[in-house]
């Protein structure tokens, strides 16, 4: 082995090289891709990282196999630094450093002096950016060691500042002397000049992902009997053993006890141990019998109304006008196909609840197997989506990732990632002044329980901020952050023009650089300006590596390298309170002041792949959060949704945790929004769906996944199967009918579609690592993390009715801290490149093929036997911002519907589910793809009054008792359904008719034109494009609903105002001839003007959103509406002609 000096390579670190075959890699296997990365010093010197570099500069190749073995010599000893320091050392340089790398591209740590132009005078210690002084050795260019509350280490009474590298050289070879003062060092152990609690120094010989499988593997036999102290653990011996000890001559060991047979619990063990009391972390609470009875009565009741109705309707056919009777009865049968597909899913609503205090006592406190009290609790890693920072302002997101920072959540074990699929710089500057406020902002929560934790929410509550509060410290805090705040603002707001400013200023500077080296070169000045690219600058006077402002090659937003920046390096494993000082500006005297780490990623993008949208960056976000934190839970959010309640991670963890947790694939939360009109015009809170269906769908095999406020197992978005699966078997509704038990042998061969990888069922049997390289992809990384992910996820095995669970206290262990080589394979994995001929997209992560995404990731879980959990909380978990205006909601709406006929004509229809779906869950799912077409019966339907009523003709041949009476009983058990729904889900009967109304409008337009596109994707392959949804407030400040009366004209609009139009027109027709009629048709009139009244009554929020602001109407409405009107009157005279002496219908005169 060849050794050298230990100063030949300073500036390096330990890393591992992307080049090394992973361990246990089957022989044949082609080698995973080389990346090669370095770093650059603040000289501007590149140091490298690369293995084949490093060999190349050592020696020459003809040499590789010589072994020079050097003795030991006094300027030749064996360095002395202690691993878990190296480790340390290493962590700071990545915290410091932005990576940035790619496809057949260098990956480069570029460490970085400062991140924001505008730094203030404090810094956290776990903030980015060079911290520290800088080493007084000449010559060195690196960094003082710093602590964990960021203050120098200086191991001399002199305070010469010197780096952990330079301290180790004056010790071993400068006799132990200080550079500065010349004195001999008092302390020359780094153990000594640092007395802080460091982790355990790792094992020789074993790598990162080893210490964690090794960890997997023995866990359970390391706290079988003994606990973290050492000592014998008695409580385990007897819950887990055959013997017993006598309490009080109560319990005495039992005859032939330890032979098996009875006269114990189960595994031989005591009945009153194993009966011991044992309580869960959530409750099924079931809808009270006196509202679910008469509700699921009343569906069957209109079920049977409804075949009796469409039976006489086929039966009694309008001879006098048979075109109207064929539409209306072809749309009334679709109608009622329609409500059975969204009313037999809400047979079984389930409502649930979760023991917070429960919790805390089986995860947080100290017990045999966790002295200590350290939470066990497993990681959970946020994601934060963001693509545009113009759609999507950088203010808002920064509020969402300081909401998450403060979360009430163990902060070790909490990671949040930020995905900037634009690679703008503003989104990247942004991100660093949220954490930089978060110095201040997330002990301010901590020290006075701050709820919400988004700043600008709870700055602008309109409820007493000081209600509950006691300390009297509390109104001087708020008055000090609130100002803090307040200039925070001020800064993102003037991110656009600071960069803009600074690019300009550095623009000029090469410039008059370039002109000086060209007249250097040719002698001579020029009249032309020398010509270069205009870059985008960060505040360290380097290029940015994302998308320039300008866009140039490499520099765009589908043509930039892969970014890695971490914003917030890991926090200390244990806590670090805050003290009283003049440097902090609030006293957080015993508050913890650590943040969660916090990283800053933006995948590769290069022309020619296709990046998949939001999927493509959820599926980056969960390859380098796996090999950075690798949470066994994710969390991902939009970028306008924050938590509203800082125990929603907990409440979530209740389901995860539980027993049976193990087969939950994700825990859903229902979507709330602010800024929303008081009238809710448009339907925006959407809670028939969220408190209805959603509720609802919890009683069968769980709520679809709605896109974001869904905390996810990361096991089961690599695409296994649930554990135990082999042991259940589909039913038709989890609470309504029991399930039916079939034999194995009646299981049929899975489809290639329905196939998912196997995870053992038990302890015992471990999963098959060897063809993990094609479907995850080649790096070893990633692999070896799958395994821990799924250990870490597990319940707590506390019980024996715990299936498939972990031991008590596995999770308390402190974490790895970051090394450059972990960051660097995490460029690697978020490369353009990496999904190649691998199963991302396809059967692993977020599904691709889709603009609803979120749906269909959802049904293939629910597909391979997962079931999902609904968890609504008493103070709203999470809360967003949604589209108030009128052409902005008609876009959502025409995305989701879009998804939805996607979903329709691909292999994820509900028709071809597999057999591990219920039977109710797959009708619910076949209703998700199937209610766009409705749009095309309810468009016909809503012209049918007016063709009546032009017509003089009705849908029957007259309005005789049958017909009135099944319309009066369908109606009337409508309303009591709808009463009812209102009663177990808590929704408002105003809420209930806004969902009415515009189901209407947006069935008359989005859902067409859905249905539209959707057929010529299909048909002509002609692919679909969406805009971003706008989450910017209104051009008014002094109005919160600017937006509302705001009218952009959109071609959506036309099929409404033409069905408005069309029915004004046809109900002044038919009255005009009834009344000059000879013989008056009164009833087809009243039937034909009813229904048209019940058409406009649900466009009305259409037609009040068409005026615009106190009448201020749009002139491109009223051309509309004279156009259509004029369209319609001319076609109706040449229809039906007036006779010679003018009159219309007989008897009818113009007036």
């Amino acid at each position: 082995m060849m050794t050298s000096n230990s100063g030949a390579l300073r500036g390096t670190r330990s890393a591992r090289y992307a080049s090394d075959p992973p361990e246990g890699k089957p022989p044949g296997m082609p080698p995973p891709p080389t990346v090669t990365f370095g770093r650059r010093t603040n000289s501007g010197r590149y140091i490298s990282y690369s293995r084949d570099d490093l060999d190349s500069e050592l020696g020459s190749v003809d040499y590789t196999n010589y072994h020079v073995h050097i003795p030991a010599t006094p300027d030749n000893q064996p360095s002395t630094l202690d691993p878990s320091i190296s480790a340390r050392v290493e962590e700071q340089y990545v915290s410091s450093s932005l990576f940035t790398g790619g496809f057949n591209s260098v990956t480069r740590a570029h460490l970085m002096n400062r991140v924001i132009d505008n730094e203030p005078g404090r810094q956290h210690p776990q903030m980015a950016g060079a911290k520290g002084s800088s080493c007084a050795v000449p010559g060195c260019d690196s960094n003082v060691m710093s602590d964990g509350r960021g203050q120098d280490i200086l191991p001399c009474e002199c305070d010469f500042k010197i780096c952990v590298e330079c301290f180790n050289d004056a010790v071993k070879t400068g006799g132990g002397i200080c550079p500065g003062c010349k004195e001999p060092y008092k302390a020359t152990e780094l153990e000594e000049v640092m007395p802080l609690s460091l982790p355990a120094p790792p094992a020789q010989g074993q790598s990162k992902m080893e210490r964690r499988l090794s960890l997997m593997r023995s866990s359970k036999q390391l706290t079988r009997s003994m606990t973290q102290t050492g000592d014998f653990d008695h409580n385990r011996w007897l819950f887990e053993t055959k013997g017993t000890y006598g309490y009080g001559n109560a319990i005495w060991p039992k005859e032939n006890v330890g032979d098996g047979s009875t006269g114990g619990g189960s595994d031989g063990q005591p009945a009153e141990l194993t009966n011991k009391p044992w309580r869960p972390l959530t409750r099924k609470l079931k809808i009270p019998a006196a509202v679910l009875s008469p509700y699921r009565l009343l569906i069957f009741v209109r079920l049977a109304v409804l075949c009796l109705f469409l039976t006489w309707r086929v039966k009694h056919k309008n001879e006098d006008a048979i075109w109207l009777w064929g539409m209306s009865v072809v749309c009334e049968l679709w109608f009622a196909f329609s409500w059975l597909l969204d009313q037999l899913p809400k047979l079984c609503p389930v409502n649930r609840s979760t023991d917070l205090a429960v919790l805390k006592e089986k995860f947080e406190t100290p017990s045999p197997s966790n002295p200590t009290g350290k939470s066990d609790l497993p990681g959970v890693d946020v994601f934060v989506s963001t693509a545009d920072p113009e759609k999507e302002p950088p203010l808002v997101t920064a509020n969402t990732i300081l909401s998450i920072l403060a979360a009430n959540y163990p902060v070790e074990k909490l990671s949040c990632y930020v995905s900037d699929d634009g690679g703008a710089l503003l989104t990247f500057e942004a991100m660093a002044e949220a954490a930089s406020f978060a110095d201040i902002w997330v002990p301010f929560c901590r020290k006075h329980d701050i709820e919400p934790r988004n700043p600008e929410s709870y700055f602008n509550l309109k409820r007493d901020p000081y209600k509950n509060k006691v300390r009297s410290d509390f109104v001087k805090d708020r008055r000090r952050v609130k100002r803090e705040y307040d200039e925070f603002k001020v800064r993102i707001n003037g991110l656009p023009d600071s960069i803009r400013r600074r690019s300009d200023a550095y623009h000029a500077r090469e410039e008059i650089k370039a002109m000086r080296l060209q007249r250097e070169n040719t002698g001579e000045d020029s009249l032309e300006p020398v010509k270069i690219r205009k870059a985008t600058w960060m505040a360290d006077g380097t290029h940015w590596p994302g998308t320039w402002m300008d866009s140039s090659t490499e520099h765009s937003r589908g043509d930039h390298a892969g970014i890695i920046q971490v914003m917030l390096k890991p926090p200390s494993d244990e806590p670090l309170l805050g003290k009283n000082d003049d440097k902090s500006p609030l006293d957080f005297t015993d508050v913890d002041i650590r943040l969660p780490l916090l990283v800053y990623v933006s995948r590769e993008k290069r022309p020619g792949y296709d990046h998949n949208k939001k999927a493509g960056a959820m599926n980056a976000l969960v390859r380098a959060s796996a090999i950075m934190s690798n949470g066994p839970f994710i969390l991902n959010l939009d970028c306008d949704h924050y938590i509203y309640n800082s125990q929603a991670l907990r409440e979530g963890m209740c389901f995860m945790m539980d027993r049976g947790g193990d087969r939950i694939c994700y825990v859903q939360f229902p979507q709330r929004f602010e800024g929303i009109d008081p009238s809710d015009r448009y339907a925006n809170h959407n809670t028939v769906f969220f408190d209805g269906n959603m509720r609802a769908l919890d009683g069968l095999q769980g709520p679809v996944y709605v896109g974001t406020g869904c905390l996810f197992r990361r096991i089961a978005l690599y695409g296994f199967d649930p554990p135990r699966s082999k042991e259940r078997h589909p039913g038709f509704c989890s609470c309504c009918f029991p399930r039916k038990h079939k034999s194995k042998s009646g299981a049929s061969v899975a489809s290639e579609e329905t196939r998912a990888l196997r995870m053992g069922d038990s302890d015992e049997e471990e999963m098959d690592l060897s063809t993990f390289p094609k479907k995850f992809g080649n790096s070893s990384f990633l692999i070896d993390s799958i395994p821990v992910a799924e250990f870490q996820g597990r319940p707590l095995a506390d019980h024996p009715a715990v299936k498939n669970g972990r031991p008590p206290g596995a999770l308390t262990i402190p974490r790895d801290l970051l090394d450059a080589s972990t960051v660097a394979e995490a460029i690697s994995v978020i490369s353009c490149w990496y999904e190649d001929k691998t199963e991302w997209g396809e059967r692993v992560g977020w599904i691709y093929g889709s603009v609803t995404e979120d749906v269909v990731t959802g049904y293939r879980m629910h597909n391979r036997g997962w079931r999902s959990v609904y968890c609504v909380t008493k103070r709203d978990a999470f809360r967003g911002t949604a589209p108030i205006n009128l052409t902005d909601r008609l876009h959502q709406v025409l995305r989701w519907a879009t998804g939805s006929v996607e979903i329709f004509f691909s292999r994820n229809n509900a028709l071809l589910a597999s057999t591990k779906m219920k039977i109710l869950q797959r009708i619910a799912y076949l209703n998700v793809g199937i209610y766009p077409f409705t749009s095309i019966f309810l468009i016909v339907y809503c012209f049918l009054p007016a063709l009546s009523l032009f017509s003089g003709q009705f849908i029957v041949q007259t309005l005789n008792v049958t017909f009135l009476t099944y319309l009066l009983v369908i109606t009337i058990t409508l309303c009591m359904l709808a009463v009812l729904e209102v009663k177990w889900s808590g929704i408002e009967l105003e809420e209930w008719w806004r969902n009415e109304q515009f189901w209407l409008i947006g069935g008359t337009s989005a859902h067409l034109a859905a249905v539209l596109q959707g057929l010529l994707k299909v048909i002509a392959g002609i692919e679909i494009s969406f805009t971003l949804t706008s989450k910017s407030a209104g051009d008014d400040a002094d109005d919160e609903f600017a937006d509302l009366y705001l009218v952009k004209w959109s071609s959506l609009m036309i099929p409404p105002i033409t069905i408005m139009m069309v029915n004004l027109i046809g109900i002044a027709v038919g009255f005009s001839r009834t009344i000059y009629s000879v013989v008056p048709q009164w009833s087809k009139l009243i039937g034909g003007v009813f229904f048209s009244f019940w058409v406009l009554a649900h466009l009305y929020p259409f037609a009040k959103g068409l005026m615009g602001r106190r009448g201020r109407t749009p002139t491109i409405v009223f051309v509309w509406s004279g156009l259509i009107a004029i369209t319609i009157s001319l076609l109706w005279v040449a229809i039906n002609p007036p006779s010679s002496n003018s009159q219309i219908g007989g008897s009818f005169t113009f007036p």
